[in-house]
């Protein structure tokens, strides 16, 4: 949550007045998100920043990061071990190269 609320603040685009990110949380089933949701110039807008998921197993699952923001490193700064995160959005065979947990 605590992550999530920071990139709240920060990533606000500056030339979309009337967009509010919102965070996400399903504490029952462990979904949290980042989205971002407004008008920009006469259209709506409604983006996924971020999505993560908690497995039963403890993983935290990177479901969907649209930013240039290295999430995954973000959340091993914060404590998180490298094997209970896993990149969610590559392609499995693809997540043994990634340095993470691969589910």
């Amino acid at each position: 949550m605590q992550l999530l609320e920071t990139y709240a603040a920060l990533l606000k685009p500056s030339n979309w007045l009337d967009v509010d990110n919102q965070v996400i949380a399903d504490f029952e089933r462990n979904h949290f998100l980042l989205v971002s949701v407004g008008w920009n110039k006469g259209v709506f807008r409604h983006s996924i920043i971020f999505h993560f998921d908690i497995k039963p197993d403890g993983k935290i699952w990177l479901i969907a990061n649209w930013t240039d923001v290295l999430i995954a490193e973000e959340l091993l700064t914060m404590g998180v071990e490298r094997m209970d995160i896993v990149v969610g959005f590559q392609p499995e065979e693809l997540r043994p190269y990634s340095g993470f947990a691969v589910a």
